[in-house]
């Protein structure tokens, strides 16, 4: 099975997310479509490690190429490879240097697991507290700093502006 195929709805409700890196990694792990295996991408700086379990949304395109970037706010690792059913919280908009030269989006959405009774009065990234997510938005600016990607923060936003990002991302047919 391509993870990359994968709809992004779940039947279960809300969105698939495919963890590549878990909570606590200190390596970017990056699923290789061609091969159908979880990869190695890179090391993150030393001493900086996954806050949260990371991954994408399956059958999505962002405006770098790639799926769209997505943490998952929960207090547990989980593995690579796993598809979790989640719920936007809302992103973190994100602009860096692109390979074409020209600064490119690069959000990033920030989800909870469907199944995650301790996330249930969490409806938005403004329910959480505002040293999390300034603590989150320096670790996605720390996490590319020798990449050379000149990475900026741009404001965060709402579960909603979230899921038109996924809705404009789709892949269609």
């Amino acid at each position: 099975m391509d993870l990359h195929l994968l709809p992004p709805k779940s039947p279960k409700g809300g969105y698939h997310m495919v963890i590549e890196s878990p909570r606590g990694s200190g390596v970017k792990l990056k699923y290789d479509p061609s091969l159908g295996v979880m990869g190695l991408s890179r090391p993150l700086p030393l001493g900086l490690s996954y806050p949260y379990d990371w991954g994408f949304i399956p059958g999505t395109r962002a405006p770098d190429g790639d799926p769209v970037d997505a943490l998952l706010c929960w207090d547990v690792p989980s593995f690579p490879g796993v598809v979790i059913p989640s719920r936007p919280l809302g992103l973190l908009q994100l602009e860096q240097d692109g390979k074409n030269g020209h600064r490119t989006r690069n959000d990033r959405l920030i989800l909870l697991p469907l199944r995650y009774r301790r996330g249930d009065d969490l409806e938005s990234v403004d329910d959480l507290p505002q040293r999390v997510r300034e603590e989150i938005q320096q670790f996605f600016l720390s996490s590319v700093f020798f990449e050379q990607k000149n990475p900026s923060a741009l404001g965060w936003r709402g579960p909603a502006e979230a899921e038109a990002l996924i809705a404009a991302c789709e892949l269609k047919g």
